[in-house]
């Protein structure tokens, strides 16, 4: 799966994050509309460095815009134990469907590593986002004061062998 056209028309293309994209999903995560106010010190000194790109999954949907591909979102996939570790789409392209797109690419990437099944701790305001997504809720992460001091669902994607 390298690349999906979105509900809008405009041609979409995943691929692997590479270490220069570091400070563009960083600038993404601490500037999410989704962490505004109370949830603001949860990624306030956020970091994704080339390390983590390195070390885990990380994709990125980039736009083909007058921008010259700009990223629109991009996701983590950690392999052991199995987790969705980050996702995230710009405030300014939600709603266009690079949500889903981003979640059938891990489903995809997920199946080809031989998993069956990809856990996510979700933000709260996203839950209803991995519901719509096919994610079934199976718990509650509690709140680990002072970074996250609330609690979060617990969503785990089932990934069927084709």
């Amino acid at each position: 799966m390298s690349s999906r056209t979105s509900p809008i028309s405009q041609p979409i293309t995943i691929r692997r994050a590479v270490a220069r994209d570091a400070k563009r999903l960083t600038r993404l995560v601490r500037g999410s509309g989704a962490y505004e106010g109370k949830y603001a010190a949860a990624v306030a000194g956020y970091r994704v460095g080339p390390d983590y790109i390195e070390a885990h999954r990380a994709y990125v949907a980039v736009g083909a815009d007058e921008d010259g591909g700009r990223v629109l979102g991009f996701y983590s996939l950690v392999l052991a134990p199995p987790e969705l570790d980050l996702l995230f789409v710009a405030d300014e392209a939600q709603g266009r469907g690079i949500g889903r797109l981003l979640v059938a690419h891990m489903q995809s990437e997920a199946r080809a590593a031989g998993l069956d099944r990809v856990m996510v701790v979700s933000h709260v305001p996203a839950a209803d986002f991995y519901h719509r997504v096919g994610a079934v809720r199976v718990g509650t992460a509690l709140a680990n004061p002072p970074a996250v001091p609330w609690d979060r669902p617990e969503f785990e994607f089932r990934i069927p062998s084709e």
